[in-house]
């Protein structure tokens, strides 16, 4: 799918939830000829290989939100499983931090309280690719101690971003990743690593995103 389709494609997704936005001729879709801006470039895959789905959201002029999603399947197929990993994963957290659009039937919403400041927290579901993920419940405790960690990290009053991934391989090895604000967040990680995750006789992954912004009294 070229940059264009893309666009299209894009355009009518956050026209389906009342967001209008304008296309420029560099793919971006603008608000009111300001930010935020986003933008998706489809990358196909080589030799059988998955492709990516590359998704950048600008917030201003210092910072972007920067997520990829796989995409299996050949041709089209593939950047429409991407762009579907995309939907269920992300894209209504986008809409509720940074266009006001919440729905809850999509996401988990509440407020974690970091002593300083309280937080809009908007919690993705977590989805699992290679494994039925009704045989494999995510823990609880998982986001119950990313809270915990970042409850140690001094937050700049704005919107901040988490990607949390768990990943089980074939032979039982286990491995996590989280990142903040697009960087590698080690806290988190070992956050996640301190999870009883749930086995399973095949290999599987895990991903969650989540959404903080300050609370405005």
């Amino acid at each position: 799918m070229d940059s264009a389709a893309l666009q299209k494609y894009l355009l009518r997704l956050f026209e389906r939830h009342d967001v209008e936005l304008q296309p420029d001729e560099d793919g971006w879709l603008v608000t009111d000829d300001d930010f935020p801006a986003i933008r998706a470039q489809w990358h196909a895959g080589a030799a059988g290989a998955p492709g990516r789905l590359d998704v950048d959201v600008v917030l201003s002029e210092e910072r972007r939100i920067e997520e990829s999603f796989a995409g299996h399947g050949e041709g089209g197929a593939g950047c429409r499983d991407a762009l579907a990993a995309f939907e269920h994963n992300l894209f209504h957290l986008l809409l509720a931090a940074c266009w006001y659009v919440t729905d809850d039937r999509k996401m988990q919403i509440t407020g974690w309280d970091t002593g300083v400041r309280t937080w809009d927290v908007f919690i993705g579901p977590f989805t699992v690719r290679g494994a039925d993920p009704l045989d494999l419940p995510m823990p609880a405790a998982a986001l119950e101690s990313i809270e915990t960690a970042l409850k140690r990290e001094s937050l700049t009053p704005e919107l901040h971003w988490l990607r949390l991934v768990h990943v089980h391989g074939s032979h039982g090895e286990l491995r996590c990743e989280a990142s903040l604000d697009n960087e590698p967040w080690t806290a988190g990680t070992l956050a996640l690593d301190a999870v009883a995750w749930p086995a399973s006789p095949v290999e599987y992954r895990a991903r969650c995103c989540v959404m903080l912004d300050v609370r405005d009294y």
